[in-house]
């Protein structure tokens, strides 16, 4: 059985998960789509921090932590290409 704790985290995280797809889908400008696709992976990094607390597994954790460096790499890197500049300095 799930606690409660769990399933409101689960559901608040899904949801997020939604809002954050919907504005990477429909976002106007180029900067609305960077900061969705950053978003989803801060709401994957949750998530998995979530399924690691309910399996009482350290694996997702080292998972979210490869996620989140990743999550920040990306950003950084799809931010400076939207400016103009190279990647790659």
């Amino acid at each position: 059985m799930i606690p409660i704790a769990l399933t409101i985290g689960f559901s608040a995280v899904m949801v997020s998960m939604f809002m954050a797809l919907f504005r990477l889908i429909r976002g106007p400008r180029l900067v609305d789509r960077i900061l969705a696709l950053d978003t989803l992976s801060i709401n994957a990094i949750a998530l998995l921090m979530l399924v690691g607390i309910y399996l009482r597994s350290d694996m997702f954790f080292e998972a979210a932590l490869l996620i989140a460096m990743l999550g920040f790499v990306g950003t950084v890197s799809l931010s400076k290409h939207a400016v103009g500049r190279s990647v790659i300095e």
